[in-house]
């Protein structure tokens, strides 16, 4: 007698259902919420700044009535605006066995993702869309939803984000060798945000506290001296003043644009409702 078996497909990502663990304050501006679930023991990460959509339940509901499935978008984008489920994007901070957590930043009561981050509690309900360990391409080294790659060669970084950026940063310059040569550069509201990393002696991290002024993130990265050498960008907050300092790289630096990763976490002017879309410029 002859057995046949048949591969399942498994698409790079899929939906998981979430309970909310734990809720607890990351300095003065995040909140992390670690979500639990059995099946969230196959959720993986292909890099530092993995993103995910995070679906939250309309005002009562308890789960929010997510569309799954391939074609999930394309349903999701048919319902009306008053009964599609609350999506963001957002980092993985970290993932363990069936848990991760995710910070959200406060922005106070101005959309529904930030009332939803202030008055959230252990046992709500979510559902994330995140991927799959089992999709084959992620063991040979594929990176969906990833973009944090530096070359080879690369000799030098720069990093450069805002409170948006800080859990991606995070990931990032937790990870970096004892060897490595970074400057990092961060925009935070408050100065409760810093964070105390343990640096290798090449890298250095200047912070910017925003408070109620205007942004100085672009005049201290463009004072930047870059070393010599092949080095990396990686790039990533309001959209507009992200993609003014990939165009100093490039322009007027001479970076290789395929050495600069850049990605929009947020607009000004837009409300929440759009602005937490990565920019795909």
């Amino acid at each position: 007698m002859s057995v046949t078996t048949t591969e399942v497909e498994v698409e790079p990502f899929r939906h998981f259902d979430a309970e909310v663990l734990a809720v607890r304050s990351v300095g003065a501006s995040l909140v992390r919420v670690t979500f639990g679930g059995e099946g969230l023991r196959d959720i993986t990460t292909s890099g530092p700044d993995q993103r995910i959509k995070v679906f939250l339940p309309r005002p009562g509901e308890v789960v929010p009535d997510v569309p799954r499935g391939p074609d999930w978008y394309a349903r999701y984008r048919e319902l009306a605006e008053a009964e599609r489920p609350i999506m963001r994007t957002y980092t993985i901070r970290a993932a363990r066995d069936g848990e991760i957590d995710v910070d959200f930043v406060r922005h106070g009561d101005t959309g529904p993702a930030s009332r939803w981050a202030g008055v959230v509690t252990p046992g709500d309900r979510a559902v994330l869309l995140a991927p799959d360990r089992r999709y084959p391409g992620y063991r040979a080294g594929e990176r969906i939803g990833a973009d944090y790659v530096p070359p080879a060669d690369t000799g030098w970084q720069v990093v450069v984000g805002d409170e948006t950026a800080l859990p991606a940063i995070s990931n990032i310059v937790e990870a970096l060798p004892a060897d490595a040569a970074a400057q990092v550069f961060l925009e935070v509201p408050a100065e409760g945000d810093r964070v105390d990393w343990a640096l290798p002696a090449g890298v250095s991290v200047t912070w910017l506290v925003r408070g109620s002024g205007a942004s100085a993130l672009s005049a201290a990265v463009r004072a930047a001296v870059l070393p010599d050498g092949p080095g990396y960008v990686w790039l990533a907050g309001e959209s507009s003043l992200v993609r003014e300092l990939r165009r100093h790289f490039v322009t007027d630096l001479g970076v290789d644009r395929k050495r600069v990763c850049f990605g929009g976490y947020w607009r000004v002017g837009r409300s929440e409702d759009t602005a937490h879309e990565p920019d795909e410029d």
